[in-house]
């Protein structure tokens, strides 16, 4: 497993990392609400309907924010002017670390103006 500084960045750019095994992966998914796997594991992925195309273009500064401090950056799909897609894996690793784990919880935990269900 990848090693990490306190703050969540990787120590070392993540040039060693190192992918997680499934079983370690779908461990660190089930602390995760509404994310999954996808490629074969190699990802994660979570999908969020935003309010309108304004909260979603604030949504996705807020992430930038935060995966530039942490020096791990997602894809990010805005679609239909606001569903956005958050896809997140450590290409250095061909998989995934522990940093898109603890880049997925510090995403959810941003605030956010979702579509209200009706």
């Amino acid at each position: 497993m990848t090693q990490h500084a306190s703050d969540g960045t990787c120590s070392h750019g993540c040039a060693h990392a190192v992918a997680l095994s499934k079983t370690d992966a779908k461990k660190l998914l089930s602390g995760l609400d509404g994310w999954r796997l996808y490629e074969e594991n190699r990802g994660i992925l979570k999908e969020f309907m935003m309010k309108d195309f304004v909260s979603a273009v604030e949504f996705i500064r807020r992430i930038a924010a935060v995966a530039e401090k942490m020096n791990h950056h997602p894809d990010l799909h805005l679609v239909s002017y606001r569903r956005l897609a958050v896809f997140l894996s450590t290409h250095e690793a061909h998989g995934l670390t522990a940093n898109d784990f603890e880049l997925a919880s510090r995403i959810d935990k941003l605030p956010k103006k979702l579509k209200k269900e009706k």
